[in-house]
């Protein structure tokens, strides 16, 4: 079992929880993710590694309300036991001998970029954020991501606050103005690491994204999360889950993330439902 030491909502959604899990505080590193499962009737959920605490032998994960199981750990609390919290999964980032780098978190893709940014902070490098949310109501991590960044650009579709835009928008913007990068990591929801890819590529610099495929037992067993990259299959578990974004197959990644959507929405429908006549009752 696996105790909850700490819990902090960050915004209506979006839920930061410390782990106590030794091992995998000491061994994981930015990049690698962990898989949990609440109870024995629980579905494997993965997330990536948002932090760790080798001192005090925790791991700190964030997570959205997005289905049944994320739903019912944010549900739990400090002092709360999961029975099941496995890592670290997949490689670690690569990120040694760059300069200068930007990292590109959208949405709760932040919490991803995160790990990346402090690890390229702590390796020297120059490093430049841009984090896009679709409104002020839910920005995350702004002061983390100030502390170990020489710059931070935050972004909002609508404009209510920072930059009035897109993270591609500031991306070329500051491309476009002469800043020059030797890396850059893009993070978040598919589409907007797609256009990201998009426009590094113009410019060649080298563009690493963290993928979400469907995934369920996060060893290279089942296969369920294989993607395409430089026209090869690759399972993101096992081979990534980062890869170089100028090779990834986007519209496959796509068609695939969209394979059980209907029966996600179905079983949201239920959680739902059972959560209104329990609060009912």
């Amino acid at each position: 079992m696996f105790k909850i030491v700490s819990k902090e909502k960050l915004n209506d959604i979006v839920t930061r929880m410390y782990i106590e899990a030794p091992l995998i505080a000491k061994k994981g590193k930015a990049g690698q993710f962990i898989i949990f499962r609440i109870d024995e009737h629980g579905e494997r959920v993965p997330l990536t590694i948002a932090d760790t605490r080798p001192e005090d032998g925790t791991v700190g994960i964030i997570f959205q309300t997005a289905g049944k199981a994320t739903r019912l750990l944010s549900e739990m609390n400090e002092g709360d036991e999961i029975l099941d919290f496995v890592g670290p999964l997949g490689k670690p980032s690569e990120l040694d001998g760059y300069k200068k780098a930007c990292v590109i978190g959208g949405g709760v893709g932040t919490a991803i970029a995160y790990p990346s940014a402090k690890a390229l902070k702590a390796n020297g490098a120059e490093v430049d954020v841009i984090v896009g949310f679709r409104n002020k109501d839910i920005v995350i991590l702004e002061d983390d991501f100030r502390a170990c960044s020489d710059n931070l650009y935050v972004t909002t579709d609508d404009g209510s606050y920072g930059y009035h835009g897109f993270v591609t928008d500031k991306l070329r913007e500051l491309l476009e103005g002469g800043k020059e990068y030797d890396l850059v990591i893009a993070i978040g929801p598919v589409p907007m690491m797609k256009f990201v890819c998009d426009l590094t590529k113009e410019h060649n610099i080298k563009t690493l994204v963290s993928l979400n495929p469907i995934m369920v037992d996060g060893t290279g067993m089942c296969g369920g999360c294989r993607v395409m990259v430089g026209g090869e299959l690759k399972f993101a578990c096992v081979d990534g889950p980062e890869f170089d974004g100028h090779e990834v197959d986007f519209d496959d990644l796509m068609m695939r993330n969209r394979t059980y959507s209907k029966f996600e929405k179905e079983e949201d429908h239920k959680c739902n439902l059972g959560l209104k006549q329990k609060a009912q009752a």
